[in-house]
Parts: C-alpha cells; sequence; structure tokens
C-alpha cells in the first residue's frame, strides 16, 4: 500500500464553528420574540459561545460529560450546539414534549450532569426535577419562572463572569458531539450518538447541490425543534455555509409565523406536515415569495398539500427522509431529469432518492437482499457514516442485521434509487394475505376537499384477519360522510384497500415530534372509545 501524504486533521464541529465564525462573521441569528426579532452576528455568537464553554468549564464540565438543553429554537440553543461539543462535551437535545417519566428516563439514562433550560418551559422540566440522579446544576435563560426547580443558575450571568477566547482542546473525530432521543413510541426511547465526524460529512451531504444547496444568499427559518435530529442537521449546514437563521422559538402558531416569514423574508424552511397544513388553512394569503424550497419530513407528505403549496403560495415542498438514526437526512424526492411535467408529481410523492454517502438495500423477512425493480417490497435497510451503528448503553440487537441498520420501514426502491415507503413495519396492514398500504391510503384520503387529517390502521376481521379503519378529521365546517369517502377512493387506490370501517374524529394524536400516533388510535379502537361506523 502506498500512504497518502494529504494532512490527517480531525473532521468536527470545531472547524464548522471556526470557519462560520471568522468567514461568514456579518451573517445574522434573529429570535422572534412573539413581536420583534433581535438580531446578533455569527461573530456575536461565537464570542457569547466561547463563554458558554468556559462557564461549563468552570462548573466542572469535562470532555464527555453530557450537557442537556431543554429549549426552543433560539440563539442561546444554537450557541450550546456548538459550545458544548467543541469543548469535547456531548450536547443532549431534550425533547421538551416528551411525557415526565419518559423526559426523566432519558435525562438519566445519559446521565446529564447540567442542564440549559428556557426559563419559560421550565414548569414542565420541574415536573421530574426530583427524579434526576445524576443533574449537578440548572441553568436557565430568558424570562419565566423558575422557582418549582430549586436552585439554579442564571445563563447570563454566568456568560457575564467570563471571557472571550476559551482554548478548546483536540478532539477525536470519532468521539461524541452531540445526542438526541428517538420519541419513543413503544418502550423507553433509545440513545444515538453523533460523532464529530459524522456531523460534519452530514453537514457536508446537506449543502450540496444534490440536496439544499444551502449558501450564504439562504435565510433559514428553523421551525423544525433543535431537538429533534438536530434539527436536521440544518443548524451545522447553515452556519458552515453562512446562511443567515431565523429562530421561531414557541412562536408557531399560523398567525405568528405567517408574520414572521412576510417580516424576515426566507428562502428556506424545514417543517413536518401538520405545520405547513396550518399555515394553508389558517393563513392562506401569506406572502411566502421569499422562500425558494420547504423541506418537509417527518411523517409522508400528500399530494394535496404539496399541490396546495404550489398553487397557493408559489413555494415548492420538498419531501424528504431520514431518521434520528440517520442523523437523519437520507433520502430527498428531487423529481429524476428528463421527467415530463405531467409526472412530476409521481415523483414528489415519493419518499425520495437516496443520498450520496448512505448506502441502501431492501430485504425480505428472512434477511435476503431483494432487487431494486420499484416492485419487490421489504424492509429498508441503510448504512453509511452518519448512520448510527448502535443505540447508546441499548444493544437492542434486532435493530441491526450485518452492520446494517433495519429502520422498520417497508417499501420498494426503483432502479434509479428513488424508495416509495408503504409503511412502517408496524403499521402495514396484512389483509387475507395481500398487503395494504395505511400511507398510501392516508394520503389519498388527505387530497379530498373536506378532510383536513387522516390517519389508518389496521383492525381485526374475522373474515380477512385485518381490514383498515381510516380516522378522519373534517375539515372545519364540513360534513362529509364515510359513503362520499369511500366513493372518492375508487379508482385511486385498489378496490379492496377500501375501508369499511370508518371513525370522525377531532384531531388526530400525535407523537412528540409530530408523527400520527397510531398505538393511541388502535388502544381507543380496542377499548371502544372511538365511535365507529361501517359501510357494506
Amino acid at each position: 500500500m502506498i500512504t497518502s501524504t494529504m494532512q490527517d486533521r480531525p473532521l468536527g464541529i470545531r472547524h464548522i464553528f471556526d470557519y462560520g465564525r471568522r468567514v461568514y462573521a456579518g451573517s445574522k441569528v434573529f429570535t422572534f420574540d412573539g413581536e420583534n426579532a433581535r438580531e446578533a452576528t455569527f461573530a456575536e455568537v461565537g464570542d457569547r459561545a466561547d463563554k458558554l464553554a468556559a462557564a461549563l468549564s468552570r462548573l466542572g464540565i469535562g470532555e464527555g460529560d453530557r450537557v442537556g438543553t431543554f429549549c426552543w429554537n433560539n440563539q442561546h440553543h444554537l450557541e450550546a450546539y456548538f459550545a458544548v461539543p467543541c469543548m469535547g462535551a456531548i450536547l443532549h437535545t431534550l425533547n421538551i414534549r416528551l411525557f415526565p417519566e419518559q423526559l426523566a428516563y432519558v435525562i438519566n439514562h445519559a446521565e446529564d450532569k447540567v442542564i440549559i433550560v428556557d426559563a419559560s418551559i421550565a414548569p414542565l422540566l420541574a415536573r421530574v426535577r426530583h427524579q434526576l440522579t445524576t443533574v449537578e446544576h440548572i441553568i436557565t435563560a430568558g424570562e419565566g419562572d423558575v422557582s418549582e426547580l430549586g436552585d439554579t443558575l442564571d445563563l447570563e450571568t454566568l456568560l457575564a463572569a467570563e471571557d472571550v477566547g476559551y482554548t478548546y482542546p483536540e478532539i477525536d473525530e470519532r468521539a461524541g458531539a452531540a445526542m438526541c432521543y428517538t420519541s419513543g413510541t413503544t418502550g423507553n426511547p433509545k440513545g444515538v450518538m453523533y460523532s464529530h465526524r459524522s456531523s460534519y460529512l452530514h453537514s457536508f451531504a446537506v449543502v450540496g447541490a444534490h440536496a439544499l444547496a444551502l449558501n450564504q444568499h439562504d435565510r433559514l427559518l428553523l421551525i423544525v425543534p433543535m431537538f429533534h435530529a438536530n434539527a436536521w442537521g440544518l443548524p451545522y449546514a447553515g452556519w458552515m455555509v453562512g446562511s443567515d437563521f431565523v429562530m421561531p422559538q414557541q412562536f408557531l402558531q399560523a398567525e405568528l409565523l405567517a408574520g414572521l416569514i412576510e417580516s424576515t423574508k426566507p428562502t428556506f424552511s424545514g417543517a413536518v406536515p401538520t405545520v405547513l397544513n396550518d399555515l394553508l388553512h389558517n393563513r392562506p394569503k401569506t406572502d411566502m415569495s421569499s422562500l425558494r424550497l420547504v423541506i418537509c419530513g417527518g411523517s409522508a407528505v400528500p399530494a394535496s398539500l404539496i399541490e396546495a403549496f404550489d398553487q397557493t403560495f408559489g413555494v415548492p415542498v420538498l419531501q424528504g427522509w431520514g431518521m434520528t438514526e440517520t442523523s437523519p437526512l437520507a433520502a430527498l424526492a428531487w423529481v429524476p431529469k428528463g421527467t415530463p411535467p405531467q409526472e412530476e408529481m409521481e415523483w414528489r410523492v415519493r419518499t425520495g432518492r437516496v443520498l450520496p454517502g448512505v448506502s441502501m438495500r431492501l430485504c425480505d423477512d428472512t434477511g435476503k437482499e431483494l432487487p431494486w425493480d420499484g416492485e419487490a417490497l421489504g424492509e429498508i435497510e441503510v448504512a453509511g457514516p452518519w448512520i448510527t451503528g448502535a443505540y447508546y448503553k441499548d444493544s437492542a440487537e434486532e435493530k441491526f442485521h450485518d452492520g446494517w441498520l433495519r429502520t422498520g420501514d417497508v417499501g420498494t426502491i426503483e432502479p434509479n434509487g428513488f424508495v416509495h415507503l408503504s409503511d412502517r413495519a408496524k403499521d402495514v396492514i396484512k389483509s387475507g394475505g395481500e398487503w395494504i398500504s395505511s400511507v398510501d391510503l392516508e394520503n389519498t384520503l388527505m387530497g379530498h376537499e373536506a378532510v383536513l387529517e387522516a390517519a389508518v390502521i389496521g383492525v381485526p376481521d374475522e373474515k380477512w384477519d385485518e381490514r383498515p379503519l381510516a380516522c378522519v378529521v373534517r375539515m372545519e365546517g364540513s360534513q362529509v360522510a364515510a359513503a362520499e369517502l369511500g366513493a372518492f377512493l375508487e379508482g385511486r387506490v385498489a378496490k379492496w384497500w377500501t375501508p369499511e370501517r370508518w371513525a370522525f374524529v377531532a384531531e388526530v394524536p400525535k407523537t412528540s415530534v409530530g408523527k400520527f400516533d397510531k398505538k393511541v388510535l388502535r388502544a381507543a379502537y380496542a377499548s371502544g372509545e372511538l365511535d365507529v361506523e361501517s359501510l357494506g
């Protein structure tokens, strides 16, 4: 072997941090307070990150220690994104929407030593304060009642006592940088530890022209929570190329978000479908002409939503796919070259084409690899430098197969690398020995003008073993009936897919990251809580 003469410098968040604060010192971070947006330059954010690292070091935080953040999307959360990993500690972004027992579990499981909390949501953390066995200090930021937390430290007071110019240590690129726990839809949440190397490589993938093409001219409206898979990697990617940031904090209601878009004129955003639906139906006259692209993920994006954003706002919605375990971006639904305009939507509603850097395969129940022919149905497995190879302190051997991550997603892969997911493995409906895709049924139903949301679950059936039950949220003022929706499905899905059972609900329950929580619906059906009507 002939050894390369290239320099062997570590790939890490420190390089992203140093590069962005120097080369794009004048780029800005805007934080919305519900009325106005205060601003700071990258240079100022970088200086404050230095001070935060020094303050944490003074509190006894060293390499490998976990620092939790219980915060909205705001400037001081971004400062922690850099200060904590660059000083060699590990950033643990805490999901503020977890149930108390899950929140206490992840903090104790990660062994967080310090937690930075927004004062406005301090009562949520206070509910579990007495259960936390490893937390030595709680740092509060902003305004709010923090009295229930007991002894706390004020963030601004800590920063005021420190100087700019913290001396960061050299860190191995494979060292842990940040961690995030899965949403815990079944059992306890599982921890995923991102390395400096994985975060660095994922950032380069995100900014590429084949992905999101982020650059210094972009202004990112960061709607996706910073506690959810590092906000899809956008904070590191955007900082690296000098994009401005618009941080909405807790002000995600349609009226406030619409005003923020009109006043700050972002060019790019990322959000789950429920947020986009809220804007569409409650603020359809919003001027969104500044937006060149919105990436949407977390759950399947229906064609009706993509089409409505095109027609109402003139804004393209790009479907993305990934998981906490994949850092998270693994596929994006860019339309293949040469596609006729009338066929573009067929590709835009698919899950997406696998990104460079991610290896993907399709396997059947026995583990046998299946062809990329757009027909073979199996479980998607992935591998790559920003894909987790294990969970933190949890073997979960059933989630891995010969070094590949089993995603739990069932679907097909086209010869050109385009994935089309039919379902989660636990949600797919097997009726009379044949598969029914709950995702395809949901997306088709949400194409009806009277349907706001639709979630489909499998329920026991004496004749067919299992049949679909459609749980539908009507548009405000609509009285659309099950028979009309059943007729709407004719010609749009296989005839035998059409549900016989229907339930109209006030809302579809969501997980802590905005996905449909079908286990809640299944439990409600089993207990007789759903008002179910039958057709035929």
